[in-house]
C-alpha cells in the first residue's frame, strides 16, 4: 500500500510539473478576410480561433493574423491542407470547407 501511495504522489508530482511549465497559448491577433464575389460583402474573421467554415462562393482568403492559416477541403478542418502565412493569401479552391489556425 506504501508503495502505491508513493507512485501516485510521484506522478502527481510529474503531471504538477508538465503543467507548470508549459506555455500559455497566444491568441491570435488580427483577422483572416475571404473574398467571395463582387455582389457580396467581405467575409471578416477577427482573431480566429480553432476550424472556421468558409462561405461556399469563397474564391480569395488573405490572412492579416499574426499566425499562419491552414485552407481544408472539408468543413471541420479534418483533411491536410494549404497553408498560407501571416501578411499572404490565397485563392481558394471551390468549396474548399474551412480554415484553421496553424501554429
Amino acid at each position: 500500500m506504501n508503495r502505491f501511495v508513493t507512485a501516485v504522489l510521484s506522478a502527481a508530482s510529474a503531471s504538477m510539473l508538465l503543467l507548470a511549465s508549459s506555455p500559455p497559448a497566444q491568441a491570435v491577433a488580427g483577422e483572416v478576410v475571404v473574398f467571395s464575389h463582387e455582389l457580396q460583402r467581405l467575409d471578416s474573421y477577427k482573431n480566429p480561433e480553432g476550424c472556421n467554415i468558409l462561405p461556399v462562393a469563397a474564391h480569395v482568403l488573405v490572412n492579416q493574423s499574426s499566425s499562419g492559416v491552414v485552407v481544408h477541403g472539408d468543413p471541420l478542418c479534418l483533411t491536410p491542407g494549404v497553408r498560407v502565412e501571416a501578411g499572404y493569401g490565397s485563392h481558394v479552391p471551390p468549396m474548399s470547407g474551412s480554415f484553421s489556425i496553424s501554429r
